[in-house]
């Protein structure tokens, strides 16, 4: 459960909300105007995915079919092309 409390009080007491971050596993709920702005989390809690696991969830994905390729490449072919077209304004 997060505990709660004010952009105020964690800027006045910022070492001590670390130190129970850290040391305690704590989690702080930051508050400005009556709404969570910031949250603090213990650095064990963030699982950033690993290789194998963004190349396992890459082969669920669902693949373009050769066409739909075909249509995807042209439509960005035509998207540069019109990027280098230069509009003429009145103040050329």
């Amino acid at each position: 459960m997060s505990k709660i409390i004010t952009v105020t009080e964690a800027a006045r007491n910022f070492s001590d909300v670390v130190n129970k971050v850290y040391y305690r596993g704590e989690t702080m709920e930051l508050v400005r105007g009556g709404k969570v702005v910031a949250r603090l989390i213990p650095v064990a809690e963030i699982e950033a995915p690993t290789g194998r696991d963004v190349l396992a969830a890459w082969k669920t994905l669902p693949h373009l079919t050769e066409s739909e390729a075909d249509a995807f490449a042209s439509d960005i072919e035509r998207g540069r092309e019109s990027l280098n077209q230069v509009p003429v304004t009145k103040w050329d």
